[in-house]
């Protein structure tokens, strides 16, 4: 059971029934061996534990299962249609002029041919700019290097994911976005 300390909606998270609970985890990250690490660690005490526990999941993923997680995410500059969280996560992107926006579909398209997946950063917070110059940077990477970059940079996602997740105030908040 869950103490009295644990926060609300973590205390929430814990007591989803287990394909709730799978399917919340594999909406944040499209890894089902992630998604299925952090079910089965459950309860967790604190947001941190949860965190924690995403960070050792995510270490332990194969290269299968990051290219698993990877097709959950749409390319930057192209958030999926009715998705309000990589709507969301990619808004550096929305305000970027019709150039960057050409110019992160070619380094995209660039990016993908080389390694056979979406560029994959963390875009909350980063501007359309910041995400283009990252792109450039990384592209010249060997792909072991940039699967490494890709799996710090899926942790980092995750993380934030999960803390609107179990966020006491997330059900609150999200009805104030939709509206």
């Amino acid at each position: 059971m869950t103490s009295t300390s644990t926060p609300p909606g973590l205390a929430r998270f814990n007591a989803l029934e287990e394909h709730a609970a799978f399917t919340a985890l594999h909406e944040a990250c499209a890894s089902t061996a992630w998604a299925k690490r952090l079910l089965a660690a459950r309860p967790y005490g604190a947001p941190e534990d949860l965190y924690t526990a995403s960070d050792a999941a995510m270490a332990e993923l194969t290269v299968t299962d990051l290219e698993e997680a990877m097709a959950g995410h749409p390319p930057i500059g192209r958030p999926k249609p009715g998705d309000p969280t990589s709507s969301r996560e990619q808004r550096g992107m929305a305000g970027a002029s019709e150039e960057l926006k050409a110019q992160m579909l070619e380094l995209n398209l660039a990016y993908q041919e080389k390694f056979g997946h979406v560029f994959l950063i963390c875009a909350t917070g980063r501007t359309g700019e910041q995400m283009r110059d990252a792109v450039k940077e990384r592209i010249g990477n060997a792909p072991e290097q940039e699967r490494e970059i890709v799996r710090t940079e899926l942790g980092k996602i995750n993380r934030i994911r999960l803390a609107r997740l179990v966020d006491e105030d997330r059900s609150s908040r999200k009805t104030e976005e939709d509206a």
